[in-house]
């Protein structure tokens, strides 16, 4: 993180923000001297308090500083069994305590391959957004993040990519009309890297991308940042 923090791109260019397990934020935001980076959570809890043994407070989050959260990761979708409601319930927890979801959508090889990419994709983002007001979903960002695609240096086409993203937009056009779907931040993440991000970003749909593997280096971040450069 110190390492790059002072290398990022002037906020109004580029808005950058870093991710990280719950043990490591308090350090992270410390460390954080410049408006040029935002410190979000990988994941939190859906209630504020309680009895629940090894879960993030979205309370404790939000008291922290903390602006971003990531809901529905696909991770945690295959390995701990998250539902669309569980997601739903996650998303109003985030938007409860004023911070701002980052809800991913997640497409297995298998539906990829059993052409079922409009009907996932639409039934994950309205069950995640059952009880959401236009205002809010106004702040949401949502990120087309193919599971077939994330760290396996497979990377969705950039027509691909714009095809998810375009669904995602679209899904929201219909549930709270074109203004909303056009103001919202709509991400690609997947094995994004400094080679294939240019071309994703060209497309109309990709706002931005969800990276994973290539924001572990140094080196790899800053390209993706400056990637205009």
């Amino acid at each position: 993180m110190q390492a790059v923090v002072d290398q990022l791109p002037a906020p109004d260019q580029v808005e950058t923000a870093i991710a990280a397990p719950v043990i490591l934020l308090e350090t992270m935001l410390e460390l954080n001297t410049t408006n040029r980076l935002k410190v979000g959570a990988e994941n939190c809890y859906y209630e504020d308090s309680g009895a629940f043994t090894g879960e993030t407070s979205p309370m404790a989050l939000a008291e922290m500083g903390i602006p971003y959260v990531i809901v529905g990761h696909s991770e945690r979708r295959s390995y701990f069994g998250e539902t669309d409601d569980v997601i739903n319930r996650k998303v109003h927890a985030v938007y409860r305590n004023h911070m701002t979801p980052i809800l991913c959508c997640d497409e297995t090889m298998g539906r990829l391959e059993a052409g079922e990419k409009i009907h996932w994709v639409v039934s994950q983002v309205t069950g995640a957004l059952k009880g959401v007001s236009d205002e809010l979903a106004r702040q949401l960002i949502i990120a087309y993040e193919p599971s077939w695609a994330i760290g396996s240096g497979k990377s969705a086409s950039a027509d691909q990519a714009e095809e998810g993203c375009y669904l995602i937009r679209q899904t929201i056009a219909d549930i709270y009309g074109d203004a909303v779907a056009d103001q919202m931040r709509v991400l690609y993440g997947g094995s994004v890297n400094p080679d294939n991000i240019a071309e994703i970003m060209a497309k109309p749909n990709i706002d931005g991308v969800l990276a994973g593997g290539a924001s572990l280096k140094a080196e790899t971040f800053l390209q993706l940042a400056h990637y205009q450069k």
